[in-house]
């Protein structure tokens, strides 16, 4: 009988601690599409199923098809664009934690490099290794979401990279939060100047050139409240301030601090502080 033994060097094994699955998504071109430049504050994997169409960022467009696998840095404008006989099918990752290095196949044959404002983007063909066949495993893992499906993804995530970084000598560095920190207490320091405003998630994404969705992910995560939440609260409390310190209407303070309606600003204030505003003000009174 023979017998065959591979032994396994764990000095080997490859770490990818902080690097989180945020989301997988699946889209086709049906005539609806919207191409729009946005950028995340995480990085991307687009992957062509089918079709064909081009790749756009800051000043550079490029033609993707079929096994082609684009690369996005965080922060990175781009967005994509189907030709209308050949429309395209892709998988997205989204990927939390970390970010590319391009350094040692900028110059490679066959590959598409560029170097934007914010971060890299990178596109080559992924026809010779199986990111497809672990792409469909995923995909079926996220649908059907047996018991830890959640788990089977962030290591065949893990896989994926593996190939990745196997067949095209590509680098990863983890991402420092830094710039995601600085991001999001621009935006906090803009709610806090503008509370009176009619301010809205559109309104804050175009303040900080990013998608809304992702903004607010973002913001909740660091800050530890959704944007609009935060904004309710400032107003809360300058309305506080304003009943102890003037002598302005419930209405008037209504009004200064952005809020629709009188109604409104009574409900919220009430749900925040348990009392009307009349209610706040006249308790003031009789401590004084």
């Amino acid at each position: 009988m023979g017998n065959t033994r591979h032994c396994i060097d764990d000095n080997k094994l490859s770490c990818f601690d902080n690097i989180r699955l945020l989301y997988v998504a699946t889209s086709k071109y049906e005539g609806d599409w919207q191409s729009i430049l946005h950028s995340h504050p995480f990085s991307e994997l687009f992957y062509v199923v089918r079709g064909s169409g081009s790749f756009i960022t800051e000043g550079m467009e490029f033609s993707v098809a079929r096994n082609d696998m684009v690369i996005i840095n965080p922060n990175v404008q781009h967005t994509e664009k189907s030709l209308p006989l050949e429309p395209l099918e892709y998988i997205v990752l989204g990927i939390e934690g970390l970010s590319f290095s391009f350094e040692e196949i900028a110059a490679a044959k066959d590959s598409v490099c560029m170097q934007t404002a914010f971060g890299d983007v990178y596109k080559y063909n992924t026809q010779s290794s199986n990111i497809y066949a672990y792409l469909n495993i995923l995909l079926e893992e996220i649908n059907k979401k047996a018991e830890n499906y959640e788990t089977v993804c962030q290591k065949l995530l893990e896989v994926i990279m593996i190939c990745m970084l196997r067949n095209d000598h590509l680098s990863i560095v983890q991402c420092s939060n830094e710039l995601i920190n600085r991001e999001c207490t621009q935006i906090k320091n803009y709610l806090d100047a503008n509370y009176a405003e009619n301010i809205t998630l559109d309104t804050l994404a175009s303040f900080s050139h990013r998608n809304k969705y992702y903004m607010a992910h973002a913001f909740t995560k660091y800050i530890g409240i959704s944007p609009i939440t935060y904004l309710l609260q400032k107003r809360i409390q300058e309305g506080k301030s304003l009943l102890e310190s003037t002598s302005y209407s419930i209405s008037q303070i209504s009004s200064m601090l952005g809020f629709s309606s009188q109604s409104y600003f009574s409900q919220a204030f009430k749900k925040a502080t348990g009392k009307t505003p009349i209610q706040y003000r006249n308790a003031l009174k009789q401590r004084i």
